[in-house]
């Protein structure tokens, strides 16, 4: 399978008990001579080189996905073992792969196969299709992979393999959460998941989200995640809840000029531009949008 049903997706959903604490470096102060300022010098130029070689039209994403500050503020360096959400057509699966070398783990974790029936608009061919997913997978990723990169693996949340228990370095949840959150209730997806990838994680490990933000303002109803959008203090709140603690948000993929109103979804923005692709003034109203407001929030399981 050639992921035709989680690209068809991604046109649809592209995704406080404590103060908050203010963005903070990646890596601990040191001279300039020291090996930590040189390893970190090392991995920012590796990841640099690796964005430069990337297709046009994925370069032409970075102003609003800015994957080299996202990974940096995560902390994410070669050798790692790292859990992706919803890694679908491999967008960041593809970055990914060469930046954490041939010693590192990528490890693609999909929404559990029986959530996909709750969306509505797949059929039950490529419903069935998924239940391979776990499998279908890797073998479509090692495409992917060029020389010294990462091995793959794949499972499904819920379905979390005992021997990932403790060692992953991090998980990433790049604009995942919002229809886990939207399903919560019937079958309790969300809080499968972030348990999931708490018990992956080695003490110590981080859990970073990039996440639709919602306006403060908007009810819990309307940001429940049916329309893309979440709360920050929702999120940080179930985050806490499954035994995570917040260390800092930074605004990097912040956009002021996304101001959803009461009936509006986050795929009227590119690239899914729902709504608008056949009407050339509204397109270009959302193309001067730009692609939506996020958080970005990381998470550390306790030491």
């Amino acid at each position: 399978m050639r992921f035709s049903i989680i690209l068809a997706a991604t046109l649809v959903f592209s995704a406080c008990s404590q103060p908050e604490a203010t963005q903070s470096p990646t890596v601990a102060p040191a001279t300039a001579t020291s090996p930590m300022v040189e390893s970190t010098a090392t991995a920012t130029n590796e990841l640099s080189a690796i964005l430069a070689a990337q297709p046009d039209a994925v370069v032409a994403r970075y102003a609003y996905r800015h994957p080299e500050e996202t990974l940096n503020f995560f902390g994410i360096r070669q050798g790692m073992t790292v859990v992706e959400a919803l890694p679908g057509g491999g967008w960041y699966s593809k970055l990914l792969l060469p930046h954490l070398g041939a010693e590192g783990q990528l490890v693609g974790a999909n929404y559990p196969y029986d959530m996909w029936p709750l969306f509505g608009f797949f059929s039950e061919e490529r419903i069935a299709q998924l239940a391979t997913w776990t499998t279908d997978w890797p073998v479509g990723a090692e495409e992917w992979r060029g020389e010294n990169a990462a091995s793959v693996s794949a499972f499904e949340f819920g379905k979390a393999p005992a021997e990932l228990s403790g060692t992953a370095d991090a998980v990433l949840f790049i604009r995942a959460l919002h229809n886990l959150a939207r399903f919560e209730d019937q079958g309790g997806f969300l809080t499968t998941a972030i348990a999931d990838s708490y018990n992956a994680l080695k003490p110590g490990g981080i859990a970073g989200v990039v996440q639709h933000h919602a306006p403060d303002s908007a009810s819990d109803e309307w940001a429940s995640g049916s329309r893309g959008y979440l709360k920050k203090s929702f999120v940080i709140a179930q985050m806490q809840a499954a035994g995570f603690e917040f260390v800092a948000s930074s605004d990097v993929n912040s956009n002021s000029k996304d101001q959803p109103g009461a009936e509006d979804i986050v795929w009227r923005l590119p690239p899914s531009l729902r709504g608008a692709k056949d009407d050339a003034e509204l397109t270009a109203k959302m193309l001067a949008i730009g692609e939506s407001n996020r958080m970005t929030l990381k998470f550390r399981k306790p030491l």
